[in-house]
């Protein structure tokens, strides 16, 4: 295979045994590198790597295959759908149930969605919800699993009927005659009836054509809305056990921070303090309420050792570009042999917090040499992973239950309010709740990382744009040790989550693309939107500069570079249709101080357009309204699709506009909302979702890929009005 033919971003399909292969092959190459060939088989065999990841679907556990794990169906006909991922406010219960309901033929107000926790039967790691891939990676398998049910209970139905199988058929969770559909079983009475064990076919069943689709691409009620509207669903922080008290933890002055010396002072006698829990590094209270658990930490003799002192221009020099070195992710042609006048620049993101609305929360009941978890979390088999080391059981004894999760966004990955929980209960022997407060979780947990871009491009005298670099330093996400793989970073030589969306996909003849990765002493990790979210702000706006650069429409530009094949023409499809719906052939009879910016994406699949209409007044920038067109291949829910990126929109003009977490001598400068403003209702602007399908079969998520387009459409719409670049967010005028 060519370079060129790897560096096709647009390549998809890398399902997990594709991935372990082009990895073994990878490592091996790694394993001799140094040793035989030195370090260009060591980049070429990353390059291989990199863009095998980059360019496909991330890898996951296989499904289970007996139907049975998937679903159970009572005797009154309730057929219940165990989900495995975590409900965090996307609607993906919903979105799962259409798929399973329509290959299955449920009625669907029989249908009970319930979330699969880690004795269910899955894989843990199939449970871990991240990087909008829970359609793409299990629409198929569900589809598949519900056709086979269905003509289990197809087949069993004509027996208990004493009939052919044709001469039955399915339908609202039953079977019938077809000559008589007055005769009918349901599901229910099939099972009830049913003598001996199920047997699983040997060859797939037939799934539905799309055309006889009654749930999938449609727009259904969620399933979740009742129990959330009447507040019977339940969060991590609404757990509630039998004899449960509740536990606070120590926290360092500074990041990094180790406890050296720890006694329990006068915590012991404080009120309501049942135990105070020291041991190895950490110094917990478990008291009868979560006010008086908190107040005795202050009474805790603690002594700390080393930490950060860093400031944020420190952090800022670390994670820069343009620098030596880095790992190449992309390599089309010949860029430094282009020739033309160059164009660059420099674009800067800084680090923020998730601010989900539900704090970390977590219940633990240990009993001896077994444990029972109930987490607001999106990793459960992380979860249960981590408190098996640090209370010392067998993962095999440890229950997870995930709970509803009140906003996720990445800060759920996280397990150290489970771990936390499970040490305070081991010590104390009593179930111990903790809830971290907004401080907490403002200060202690992982932000987004700081990311620094630096592009150049060569153009020719005739306006056309010979080649292209990118350079990305970012600090972690997935090589974050306390929720990635380090190993995996030192396979590939990059992170590849901060890498996403870093690719190329315009059709420049010459292309390339170098990850650095910067390091630093504050935590970071997962977010929404990963890399994607600064890459594509940092690609997109260098794209309106080259369009300004070669007196080119901003949208006849990126259509003149669409990639080739079938993704440039969604490609065209997306950017004709939010250009068409914003007005942007008309966008010169706006008023003066208003102004229009395009931008669009490539992120896992999802192809990506949108216009932003700004406004800018004295001191003040305002997002008046945004279009999005967005093209996943298949939308399941449209009104789901548009929530979703809805969210994102709102997220991205907070981002560009408000939100920066400032790091002062080791340690976040903002405590709370009063320090770290987000965007508010009045500040929203009027949103315009165009989902569009442009196939039968989802091939790209929509949680996350709409966010990183927001801010460079906003920069770009600020350029055309003020005639100069935003290039660092948040922007300022």
């Amino acid at each position: 295979m060519s370079d060129t033919e790897q560096s096709k971003p647009e390549k998809r399909g890398m399902n997990r045994r594709t991935f372990l292969k082009v990895l073994g092959g990878g490592t091996a190459a790694l394993a001799v590198g140094v040793v035989i060939g030195g370090p260009t088989i060591v980049r070429e065999a990353r390059l291989r790597i990199n863009q095998a990841f980059l360019s496909g679907d991330a890898p996951t556990s296989p499904p289970p295959e007996s139907p049975f794990v998937w679903i159970e169906i009572g005797a009154d006909n309730q057929a219940y759908l165990y989900i495995p991922k975590v409900e965090l406010g996307q609607g993906i219960h919903t979105t799962l149930a259409q798929i399973a309901a329509d290959e299955m033929e449920l009625d669907w107000q029989q249908v009970t969605a319930r979330q699969a926790d880690t004795e269910r039967g899955f894989d843990p790691q199939l449970i871990f919800t991240f990087g909008s891939t829970s359609v793409t990676s299990l629409y198929a398998p569900i589809r598949e699993i519900g056709a086979t049910l269905r003509e289990m209970l197809r087949v069993e139905g004509a027996r208990q009927f004493g009939l052919d199988v044709a001469a039955v058929r399915v339908g609202n969770s039953a079977v019938f005659v077809v000559e008589d559909e007055q005769r009918r079983l349901t599901y229910g009475e099939i099972i009830a009836a049913k003598q001996g064990e199920w047997v699983l076919p040997t060859t797939q069943a037939a799934l539905k054509p799309s055309s006889e689709f009654r749930y999938i691409g449609q727009s259904v009620q969620r399933v979740d809305l009742r129990d959330k509207v009447t507040g019977r669903a339940m969060y991590g922080y609404d757990v509630r056990l039998d004899g449960m008290l509740y536990g606070a933890v120590a926290r360092p002055p500074q990041y990094g921070a180790t406890l050296k010396r720890a006694a329990a002072g006068d915590a012991e006698s404080q009120p309501g303090v049942f135990a105070v829990v020291i041991q190895d590094g950490f110094a917990g209270v478990v008291a009868e309420s979560r006010r008086k658990a908190r107040a005795a930490l202050e009474h805790l003799d603690l002594e700390w050792e080393g930490g950060t002192t860093i400031t944020q221009p420190e952090i800022e020099a670390i994670v820069s570009v343009p620098r030596e070195g880095g790992t190449l992710i992309q390599r089309d042609g010949d860029v430094d042999g282009a020739g033309g006048r160059r164009v660059e620049a420099a674009y800067r993101v800084p680090m923020a917090i998730h601010a989900q609305m539900e704090p970390q929360a977590a219940a633990a009941h240990v009993q001896g040499d077994r444990a029972m978890i109930f987490c607001s979390t999106q990793a459960p088999g992380l979860t249960r992973e981590r408190i098996a080391a640090a209370i010392a059981l067998d993962e095999q004894a440890i229950h997870v239950v995930p709970t509803m999760v009140g906003g996720g966004f990445g800060r759920k990955t996280g397990v150290d309010v489970g771990v936390e929980a499970a040490l305070l209960s081991q010590a104390a022997g009593v179930p111990v709740h903790v809830g971290w407060t907004r401080e907490e979780d403002t200060r202690y947990g992982y932000r987004r990382p700081p990311a620094a871009n630096f592009l150049w491009a060569t153009v020719s005298d005739a306006g056309e744009v010979l080649a292209i670099h990118h350079e990305i330093a970012s600090s972690d996400i997935l090589l974050n040790p306390q929720v990635g793989s380090a190993f995996l970073g030192t396979v590939l030589g990059t992170d590849p989550l901060a890498a996403y969306g870093g690719l190329i996909h315009y059709a420049i003849p010459n292309r390339r693309v170098v990850y650095h990765h910067c390091p630093i002493p504050v935590p970071t990790a997962y977010w929404r939107g990963l890399g994607s979210f600064p890459n594509t702000f940092a690609i997109e706006s260098f794209i309106d500069e080259l369009a300004e650069a070669t007196s080119s429409d901003a949208l006849d530009f990126r259509l003149r570079y669409l990639p080739e094949g079938e993704l440039g023409e969604r490609f065209s499809t997306v950017l004709n249709a939010v250009a068409d719906a914003s007005g942007w052939h008309e966008r010169d009879s706006l008023p003066a101080g208003r102004g229009l910016g395009f931008a669009s994406a490539y992120d896992r699949g999802t192809v990506v357009g949108v216009v932003a209409e700004v406004s800018v007044t004295d001191a003040n920038i305002r997002v008046e309204r945004v279009w999005c067109a967005v093209d996943p291949g298949l939308v399941v829910n449209p009104d789901g699709a548009a929530a979703q990126v809805q969210g994102s929109i709102v997220w991205g003009v907070g981002s560009a506009l408000i939100e920066e977490q400032v790091i002062a001598n080791g340690m976040s400068t903002s405590q709370n909302f009063d320090g770290y403003p987000l965007l508010t209702i009045a500040q929203t602007p009027e949103i315009t979702v165009l989902p569009i399908s442009s196939g039968d079969t989802p091939v790209g998520g929509l949680g996350e890929p709409v966010v990183g387009a927001v801010p460079p459409a906003i920069a770009n719409a600020l350029a055309a009005i003020t005639g100069r670049r935003f290039r660092r967010m948040p922007f300022r005028l």
